[in-house]
């Protein structure tokens, strides 16, 4: 398996991308935890992402998540274990899926994640008489990141979290870097969040 780069080879695309993140769509965020009964104390993380496929190692999708998730988790008060990854005291893994949603109402898994996912969305097509000007309903990119912090020593979780987004595909917010930057930074809004309550966040 090739070797994961540096995260912050990824780092620099997903800044540059920062600046556009308010022309996205909103994001819908769910995060489970128990932090009420077993506070979350920050401490040095490691992050790993779930592969599908060995190839995706070193893509540059990767690399730009996994900047981002940095990016946010230091914001909260973690911290990069980068001397060496294999002591951190949390482990973070995640998992992105992507998938195209025709106007059709069909669903069908793209390039990164475990994919798989079946489904149907409404086209939103409404009645009328006259010729449609409109033109073809364009199909929406579907992307949604799962987080999931543990600790390295017993395994246990001590949050989780996914955060969806829905946008036009052609259009900035369906491109990586900046669906990356949008989902990360809504995840961990107000950390830990409220668990077992989904949030719309603009």
């Amino acid at each position: 398996m090739a070797a994961f780069p540096s995260i912050a080879t990824g780092a620099l695309a997903a800044l540059l991308l920062t600046g556009c993140a308010a022309m996205t769509p909103p994001v819908d965020v769910t995060r489970f935890h128990n932090a009420e009964v077993a506070p979350i104390i920050p401490g040095s993380v490691h992050i790993q992402p779930n592969f599908p496929d060995q190839d995706d190692s070193s893509s540059i999708e990767y690399m730009t998540y996994s900047a981002a998730l940095l990016r946010e988790l230091q914001r909260v008060g973690f911290t990069e274990a980068r001397d060496n990854p294999d002591n951190s005291e949390y482990v973070v893994r995640y998992t992105i899926d992507r998938a195209v949603l025709t106007a059709g109402g069909t669903r069908s898994p793209v390039s990164v994640g475990v994919g798989g996912s079946t489904g149907s969305y409404g086209s939103g097509v409404g009645l009328g008489i006259g010729i449609d000007l409109s033109g073809t309903p364009k199909d929406r990119i579907a992307t949604e990141l799962s987080v999931r912090i543990a600790h390295r020593a017993n395994g246990n979780v001590i949050w989780e979290g996914r955060a969806s987004i829905e946008a036009k595909q052609g259009s900035p917010a369906s491109q990586p870097g900046l669906a990356a930057s949008k989902l990360a930074e809504a995840l961990f809004k107000d950390f830990p969040g409220v668990s077992g309550t989904t949030i719309t966040v603009p």
